[in-house]
């Protein structure tokens, strides 16, 4: 029996941020990536994904594709038959980190959406991935093939998101938690405390991995992802 699988990408993330699952997830039924562009809010953005889903898939979400997973559990619990969470947080926005986004949004008003994204990679890395070519490369494709407008309107969604907290203990499918070891985005702390508040959820902290752990350590993300959905 095949299971579809649903990939929701993050801020700022193509398809292509999902580039080394894919082709390991395929065997367990047809995967689809979601188009997160569309809305300017969680509960929009995440009702235009089920629109296009599935009627019953295995759901994974990486940074603000998490945040848009806990919005799908709450408008369509029912249809989600796993799910895993990587490098994400359930946690709201602290005011601290709003002022950084508005910031971000700020540059990007003013034209100058290529700074905005070039000073939000440092930070997206471990401290040893800062100087890789190829990761920031891939950082800047995937900024620029969204572009400003879309970046804007995420932020904005992002910056307005509900506490998913007290929704952890009704999560009732098999869960996955994965969070780089150095992810100064979304903590490992919060990852610790989605896996704590999620029944029998699995905790899996990825070492020399930043916030973008599913391509800095691929090979050890997939080979998790890969474990969660052949169970």
């Amino acid at each position: 029996m095949t299971m579809p699988i649903l990939l929701v990408p993050g801020l700022n993330c193509t398809a292509e941020i999902y580039a080394h699952q894919v082709p390991a997830l395929w065997q367990f039924g047809p995967v689809t990536i979601a188009n997160h562009t569309e809305g300017s809010s969680m509960q929009q953005i995440a009702a235009s994904i089920l629109g296009d889903a599935p009627p019953e898939f295995a759901l994974i979400g990486f940074s603000m594709g998490g945040y848009l997973a806990f919005e799908m559990l709450r408008q369509a619990r029912g249809r989600v038959l796993k799910l895993a969470l990587l490098d994400t947080s359930a946690r709201p926005d602290t005011p601290e980190a709003i002022e950084k986004r508005r910031t971000a949004i700020a540059l990007t008003e003013q034209g100058k959406f290529n700074l905005a994204v070039a000073q939000s990679f440092p930070n997206a890395v471990h401290p040893d991935h800062v100087g890789d070519a190829g990761l920031k490369a891939l950082h800047v494709r995937m900024a620029t093939a969204n572009g400003g407008e879309t970046y804007i309107r995420q932020q904005t969604a992002i910056m307005g998101r509900p506490d998913s907290r007290p929704e952890l203990g009704a999560i009732a499918v098999p869960t996955l938690v994965v969070v780089g070891d150095k992810d100064a985005i979304t903590v490992p702390e919060a990852a610790r405390e989605m896996a704590t508040g999620i029944a029998d959820a699995r905790l899996v902290v990825v070492p020399r991995a930043g916030h973008m752990a599913l391509v800095e350590q691929h090979p050890t993300v997939t080979a998790e992802l890969t474990e969660w959905a052949a169970k």
